[in-house]
């Protein structure tokens, strides 16, 4: 790292409260720099005061909190919903789309202080540095960024937790975790993630009160309850409870709400293991009650209205967009492509949903669209309508054309080639 000579420098940094943000502030404030702490309320639940007084109390020059939960599901969590985004199949990325949200504000406020310098405290082993510095230099190209954990300045001398703690209690930085803690979590609105710790061995069972979003599906309600969603150009713009008659249609509120239902039936818990960017494999337990509602509601409402070849297309575009999203690359010019496609396949995605929420699953009951392609009378089996089943034949045998051909082929290979 540079060192400061020339008067100080300020750096922008993203702060939790945690033990390592904490130590990281005071070494920052060791190498020469003002440090602007700058914290980002993205539905998390932490106490954003005791953070501030923290910060001040350990020689911070400023601390900014900004909220982004609203543009976080406005911008972000629906443009996931649209394309029912999945990584590796299973994850539906909380963690990957709360970053580019986060640090396009560190980005913000170290433009709107003057300040050259961001830093983080993300480790050099997994993929949240990836995607903090993607986007500082996508949307600050000169900035200069400290990652300490990359800096064997820092990593060397604080090769574990009980490094910190020690630098903690000689430079009196409060310590709200003992040395102890048994795993690794980040929440924020969508999603908690838990990670590290005993869960880094794949076979051990993660703990049942490890989870603070979603109740045990074995103890939830012995009732389902039934929710109706209505969708528009792809997005949720009203939830309905049919059994309570509550109704949701503000964006924060709406998904807010879907965590709660969701919640307490235990919906959208996973253990995986997942290929993270940087090349090596690691295990993950996410719990993302609403995301898991919104993605089979969104995805049984596109079928319903959506051309099935265009359908392909989009869902090809949509583990393109999953794979960008998880490594960082949201402010790139081929996830803006990708996004742009996406949103067009979604103009005439609109309508209703009817589902139930019981015991940690997730049933769909019924829809309706004025734009559905979906024809009664067509496909019925007991009206003929406008279909002609002679039709089918010739169908079948223009399709069957090139399999006959293919058995030609083989069979005079079989005859050229007999097996030994």
């Amino acid at each position: 790292m540079e060192s400061v000579t020339s008067g100080k420098e300020t750096v922008v940094l993203a702060y939790s409260g945690g033990l390592d943000t904490s130590c990281i502030l005071v070494w920052l404030k060791e190498q020469g720099f003002d440090v602007i702490c700058y914290m980002a309320n993205v539905g998390q639940d932490d106490d954003f005061e005791a953070a501030r007084e923290k910060a001040a109390k350990l020689g911070a020059k400023k601390f900014v909190l900004v909220d982004l939960r609203k543009e976080f599901v406005e911008e972000f969590i629906w443009a996931g919903v649209q394309a029912n985004a999945l990584y590796e199949d299973r994850y539906l990325m909380g963690t990957s789309f709360a970053r580019p949200c986060i640090a396009r504000g560190q980005v913000k406020v170290a433009q709107e202080e003057g300040a050259n310098y961001v830093s983080h405290g993300a480790t050099g082993k997994g993929n949240d540095q990836v995607r903090f510095e993607l986007t500082y230099y996508a949307l600050y190209p000169r900035v200069k960024v400290i990652a300490p954990w990359r800096m064997p300045e820092f990593f060397n001398r604080f090769k574990g937790r009980l490094d910190l703690f020690e630098y903690a209690k000689v430079n009196n930085i409060p310590l709200p975790v003992t040395p102890k803690t048994p795993w690794s979590m980040d929440a924020n609105l969508m999603h908690i993630s838990y990670e590290s710790g005993v869960l880094e061995n794949p076979n051990h069972h993660a703990p049942s009160d490890i989870y603070q979003m979603t109740k045990d599906p074995a103890g939830s309600p012995d009732l389902p309850e039934k929710l109706e969603i209505t969708f528009e150009k792809g997005m949720p713009i009203e939830v309905k409870n049919l059994n309570s008659g509550e109704t949701k249609t503000d964006a924060l509120e709406l998904f807010l709400y879907l965590n709660e239902v969701g919640g307490r039936h235990g919906v959208g818990r996973i253990d995986i293991v997942e290929n993270r960017f940087i090349g090596m494999k690691s295990r993950g337990i996410y719990e993302t009650p609403g995301g898991t509602i919104l993605y089979h509601a969104h995805l049984d409402i596109e079928a319903f209205t959506m051309d099935k070849e265009l359908r392909k297309i989009k869902q090809a575009l949509s583990i393109k967009f999953s794979e960008q999203v998880y490594q960082g690359f949201w402010y790139s010019p081929e996830c803006e492509f990708t996004r742009h496609c996406i949103t067009k396949s979604q103009e005439g995605v609109a309508g209703t949903v009817t589902l139930a929420i019981f015991k940690g699953q997730v049933q769909i009951l019924g829809r309706m669209s004025p734009l559905s392609l979906y024809n009664e009378e067509l496909v019925s089996m007991d009206v003929q309508g406008d279909y002609n089943p002679v039709d089918a034949g010739g169908f079948i045998k223009i399709n069957a054309l090139r399999l006959q051909e293919y058995r030609r082929l083989r069979q005079k290979q079989d005859k050229e080639n007999p097996a030994k």
